[in-house]
């Protein structure tokens, strides 16, 4: 078959066009017919504005319907989409528009203020995204929101163009825990293989439902939630606010979705604020999950409340983007959750290894995907640990304006480095052990993995959250705790100010202690602090690190 984006949605126009695609909760939804004038509609006001294969256009959106429209338009007529993150400073969002040169820009009207008064000669129109009305100089976004939609021409002219498994579909930024963001080039065979390819972890039907909660503009939910689900005809769903908790619960009641894709961060805010906190609360609960045989049943019980509480039909809870810390994925293994762990980066459209629900090894993130080869470069002949390469036809192109920096990542025969340090079980799954830009030596020479002294600190009942870093010399956690459960827990202590944080103190002492009780002799902490402030984060909410070393 060709491996192109036309390729795989002009199939999915054919067969499924009956059935509803993209669409808002609480709306209804395009029909995959429907969803077909949309794009050819879109394609027509690209011509309109001149725009020819090969020309770049951003899109800056929340997640909606039209994100996926504009995106289809510009993939069938060979147009490179640069996605850009919602999160990224306006400064981040002016550099990438000049660095890729954009001739056009899709913005929803709660972004536009971003680019507001952004100037280039090389842009040439912005397209509200929300109506596809053109933003004209001077006017006022919330006038063009009002208008009436942008009827387009629909004139079916979408495939006289001829897009080639090597021409480049996307340009997405990275916002990496380093702080350099590089624009990733992705050819239509990456992307559409990648999607494609996806079936041999697990198969996506025509009768699934997806509830979208990330950002389109990420490549984990851009191939493996928009681009994965329209191509087996399944139905998607948005919010139009942001998905706070509040949100998402009535989402999840509304939609039932059968297909969800999340990060970790998520669960473990469930699992620490909600699942524990329950099981705490009383003195019978609380003795008996010290025991393993009571344990697992009352995370039992607890699965079942939370199966339902996520709609009650979900078959599919994807994880990705970080690692699942090992007391959540202990909690979701024993109470029967429908969970699955991916790895990939973006360099890679994203996915490279993944498991399926009630089937995966614990703490691993699965077998490669089909097409994908995975191999342990150097491994270490003791641990067996060495950086993870991967290689196959979702590997990108390069980065873009970057031949240098392209080369030192991936080897002449095609191997790319991921910068992850992993092993590879007798079972051939992939386990990741962190960063090697993150990896601490020792003062001996030993390697000093920070996210394996997290994964222990992170399972202290009070803890939402810490990062190990050097400082001087010694190893020190920074630790941010769960504010609520503290007041309640030292509600007697709350106006006394001295009290309350020798308390703490004695917290930070004990949590030290344990970890140390825990860990190996060059991991021990000489220092745990207090972060007051949750930490900031990545989209696929990694801690941005270089923030605090």
């Amino acid at each position: 078959m060709k491996y192109t984006l036309p390729e795989l949605y002009n199939y999915s126009f054919a067969h499924y066009a009956d059935l509803l695609s993209l669409g808002f909760i609480g709306e209804d939804s395009y029909s995959y017919a429907e969803l077909e004038k949309e794009v050819d509609s879109v394609i027509d006001l690209l011509e309109q504005q001149g725009i020819q294969k090969g020309d770049k256009v951003a899109i800056l959106s929340n997640s909606m319907p039209n994100w996926g429209i504009s995106f289809f338009a510009m993939n069938f007529m060979g147009v490179i989409a640069v996605p850009i993150l919602p999160d990224f400073h306006t400064s981040e969002i002016a550099n990438i528009l000049k660095h890729a040169e954009c001739k056009g820009l899709f913005v929803s009207k709660n972004l536009y203020h971003k680019v507001k008064t952004f100037d280039s000669k090389v842009l040439k129109f912005r397209i509200l995204v929300d109506n596809f009305n053109e933003i004209k100089t001077g006017e006022d976004v919330e006038e063009v929101a009002v208008r009436f939609k942008n009827p387009g021409l629909k004139n079916q002219s979408k495939d006289k163009y001829k897009v080639q498994e090597n021409d480049i579909a996307s340009i997405i930024y990275t916002s990496g825990t380093t702080g350099s963001s590089k624009g990733v080039m992705l050819s239509h065979k990456n992307i559409a293989y990648n999607a494609y390819h996806c079936k041999s972890i697990y198969q996506v039907k025509s009768t699934d439902i997806l509830l979208s909660i990330l950002p389109l503009s990420h490549s984990y939910e851009n191939t493996i939630g928009l681009i994965l689900p329209v191509i087996n005809g399944a139905s998607v769903k948005y919010t139009k606010s942001p998905p706070t908790p509040t949100v998402l619960m009535a989402a999840l009641q509304e939609v039932k979705p059968t297909v969800m894709l999340a990060v970790p961060l998520i669960m473990e805010k469930i699992y620490k604020g909600k699942i524990l906190p329950e099981i705490n609360s009383k003195a019978i609960t609380k003795a008996l999950y010290k025991f393993a045989p009571t344990r697992k049943l009352l995370n039992k019980i607890a699965g079942k409340k939370l199966h339902q509480s996520f709609g009650g039909k979900l078959e599919f809870f994807g994880l990705g983007g970080a690692k699942v810390s090992a007391p959540v994925e202990s909690f979701m293994k024993e109470a029967n959750f429908p969970y699955a762990v991916g790895y990939g980066l973006t360099e890679t459209a994203p996915m490279l290894c993944g498991t399926t629900p009630f089937n995966s090894e614990f703490q691993s993130t699965g077998v490669p995907m089909e097409g994908v080869e995975i191999r342990i470069n150097e491994p270490d002949p003791l641990s067996g640990e060495g950086e993870v390469w991967a290689k196959g036809p979702n590997v990108m192109l390069g980065y873009y304006k970057e031949p240098e920096l392209t080369k030192q990542v991936i080897t002449a025969d095609g191997w790319f480095k991921t910068g992850d340090l992993g092993i590879i079980d007798e079972k051939g799954n992939l386990h990741i052990r962190g960063r090697i830009k993150n990896m601490i030596v020792g003062s001996s020479g030993e390697n000093i993995y920070p996210e394996e002294i997290e994964n222990v600190i992170n399972t202290y009942p009070y803890v939402l959250e810490s990062l190990v870093i050097e400082r001087k010399g010694k190893l020190v956690a920074m630790v941010h705790l769960n504010k609520e459960e503290l007041e309640k827990k030292f509600h007697e202590l709350k106006e006394k100010k001295d009290e309350m944080e020798a308390r703490l103190e004695e917290m930070l002492k004990e949590i030290q202690l344990q970890v140390n009780a825990t860990v190996n002799k060059f991991s021990q902490l000489q220092l745990v602090t207090l972060q007051t402030t949750p930490f900031e984060r990545t989209p696929t909410q990694k801690v941005k690190r270089f923030l605090y070393s």
